[in-house]
Parts: structure tokens; sequence; C-alpha cells
């Protein structure tokens, strides 16, 4: 086996935690859930390290590493707001941003130019206190560790981020779509 393939196949076990992640919340074992999910968390930093130290970077990998960060958290979000831990209209900016992003994404490969998969600054931001909050949700069901207070925060933290991360992709990607077909119509 190439070495190069040990960031992808880190990724892919990743994708296999997702569903037993979710039952673990929904059958109420957030112990079993909390250590899943630090497990994945650990697997993601895991793959990067590998994939950056020894240049076993893949168009595959830069595409369904991120496409498994985001099945485990929209999942994780899912599953908390079913659950009446997570408010309905944090998930609704989550997925929100996500399908905007993502559409997006697809309408600029299409209609411009390739699509760069780097995520912003923001966006990093907004992935990590989204993390941190499902660790500490997770955290406080099983060892009741922080006070719904810090939960409180942490939700309007994630709002703020993920809305901010969203108006971030819209003005950026936007303002380049716009420079770039003002280029092309130039051009003719």
């Amino acid at each position: 086996m190439n070495p190069a393939y040990i960031p992808n196949i880190i990724t892919i076990f990743r994708l296999l935690l997702v569903g037993p992640i979710v039952v673990g919340m929904l059958m109420g074992n957030y112990k079993l859930a909390f250590f899943l999910f630090l497990f994945a968390g650990l697997t993601d930093a895991i793959d990067g390290y590998l994939a950056r130290r020894f240049q076993w970077i893949s168009r595959w990998g830069a595409m369904v590493d991120p496409l498994a960060d985001k099945l485990l958290m929209v999942s994780s979000y899912l599953a908390l707001t079913y659950l009446n831990i997570l408010p309905v209209w944090l998930l609704a900016i989550v997925l929100t941003r996500d399908v905007v992003i993502v559409t997006g994404g697809m309408c600029y490969h299409f209609l411009i130019g390739q699509y760069d998969f780097k995520p912003s600054l923001i966006s990093k931001a907004n992935t990590c206190v989204q993390i941190i909050l499902v660790m500490v949700v997770l955290a406080n069901y099983s060892y009741g560790l922080f006070t719904s207070i810090w939960m409180d925060v942490l939700i309007y933290v994630v709002l703020f981020t993920t809305a901010t991360s969203m108006i971030h992709y819209i003005w950026v990607w936007g303002w380049r779509a716009f420079s770039r077909k003002g280029d092309a119509h130039e051009r003719h």
C-alpha cells in the first residue's frame, strides 16, 4: 500500500464513525458519543498533519475531508436538535450556511471556473466553535461539567460565527465571480 493513501483511509474511518456517534446521542449514551466524537476529531487532526507533513495531499482528500467533517457536524447538530438540546433556529442557520456555501461553490465552478476548496479564517473559527459546542454539550450530558450558561454562550457564539462566515463567503466569492465575469467580458 502506498503510504500517501493513509490520510484518505483515516478520512474514510472518520466517515464510518458518524453513524455510531449519532446512534450514541439518540440512545442517550452521551459518554459513548463524547468519546467517539473526540476520537473523530483526533483522526481529523492526524490525517491533516500527515497530509501536510509528508505532502500526502490529493484532490480526493481535499474534497472528501471537509465533507466528512461537515457530515459529522450536520449529523451531530441534527441529532442534538432532535433531542431538544440545541434550538431549531441554530440548526437552521448552520444548515443555511452550508447550503449557501455548497450551492455557491457549485455555481461558481460551473459558471465561472474552478472553485478553491480552502476555508477562510472565519470559516475555520466557525468550525472550531461548532465542534466546541458539541463537545461541551456531550461532556455536560455525560459528566455535568458545564452550566447551562456555557452552552447558551456557545450557542450564540456559533450563531455569530456561522452568520459572519456565510456573509463573508457570499461577499468574497460574489466579488470574485463579478471580477472574473468582468474580465471575461473585457477580453471579448
